[in-house]
C-alpha cells in the first residue's frame, strides 16, 4: 500500500518545508492543489480547456472538477506509491471523494498532519518575510532577523503606509518581500479564509481518528521529528 498524507495548517506554519521533509525522507510527491491548477493554464487538453474556461469566467472551480483535476495527478507515475496532499480536500465532501477513491484503489489516507500554529503567530511569520532578491536567501523582521538590518520607511507624501526597507548585512543586498504579505489586510484575509475553511475538516478528520496536530512553533527540525513519529506511527 502506499502512504497518502493530507497536510493542514495556516500561512506561516512551514508546511512548504516540511511537506519537502516528507517528500524527501518518504520518496513521495508534494502535491498542491493551487500548483495543479496554475499547471492547468499551459495545457492543452479538454481537462484543462474546461478549467481555462471556468477561470476565465471567474467562476469558482467545483468540487467534481477539482475531484477530476486531482484523480489525474493521482494517476501519474510518480504518484503510485503515495502523495502528501496540500490544500485538498478543501471540505467534507471532497474528502468523502478522496476516500471512495482511494478505496477504489485498496489504498486509504494513513494521516492527516494539522500544523498548529497560533494565529498571531502566523500573522507575524507572513507579515514579516523577507528575502534576499538576488539570492532568494529568506528572513523574516520579526524572528530570523540577526543577518538583516531594516527600518520603516514614511512616505514623503504621506499618501502610502510605510514600507520596510532593509539589506543583508553580509552582503548589502536590498530586501524584498512579497506583495501579498506587506499587505496587512491580505494576511489577516487569508488567514480568516483559513480557519473558515479548515474547522470543518478539522472536525471530520477528528471524528475519522486520523487527525494529528503537530506544534509548528519549535524549530524545523523538532517539528519534522514530530512528523515523523506520527507518520511512523499511521504506516
Amino acid at each position: 500500500m502506499g502512504l497518502y498524507i493530507i497536510l493542514m495548517g495556516v500561512q506561516g506554519a512551514g508546511k512548504g518545508v516540511q511537506a519537502g521533509f516528507i517528500s524527501q525522507e518518504y520518496g513521495i510527491p508534494h502535491i498542491s492543489t493551487g500548483d495543479l491548477f496554475r499547471a492547468m493554464r499551459t495545457r492543452e487538453d479538454e481537462l484543462a480547456r474546461r478549467i481555462q474556461q471556468i477561470m476565465a469566467a471567474g467562476q469558482l472551480v467545483p468540487d467534481d472538477v477539482t475531484n477530476e483535476v486531482l484523480q489525474d495527478r493521482l494517476e501519474q507515475p510518480d504518484a503510485a506509491n503515495g502523495v502528501i496532499l496540500d490544500g485538498y480536500p478543501r471540505n467534507p465532501a471532497q474528502a468523502e471523494w478522496l476516500n471512495e477513491y482511494l478505496r477504489s484503489r485498496g489504498e486509504k489516507v494513513n494521516a492527516v498532519l494539522l500544523l498548529d500554529l497560533d494565529l498571531y503567530v502566523a500573522f507575524k511569520r507572513a507579515f514579516g518575510r523577507v528575502k534576499v532578491a538576488e539570492t532568494g536567501t529568506l528572513y523574516n523582521l520579526f524572528f530570523d532577523n540577526e543577518g538583516i538590518e531594516w527600518h520603516y520607511e514614511e512616505d514623503p507624501q504621506k499618501k502610502f503606509p510605510p514600507r520596510v526597507v532593509g539589506t543583508e548585512k553580509a552582503t548589502g543586498k536590498p530586501l524584498e518581500r512579497r506583495a501579498d504579505d506587506a499587505n496587512a489586510g491580505a494576511v489577516i484575509k487569508r488567514i480568516d479564509t483559513y480557519v473558515e475553511e479548515t474547522m470543518p475538516l478539522v472536525e471530520y478528520y477528528e471524528k475519522a481518528g486520523l487527525l494529528s496536530r503537530i506544534d509548528a512553533s519549535p524549530s524545523i527540525e523538532e517539528v519534522s521529528r514530530a512528523i515523523k513519529s506520527v507518520i511512523e506511527q499511521a504506516s
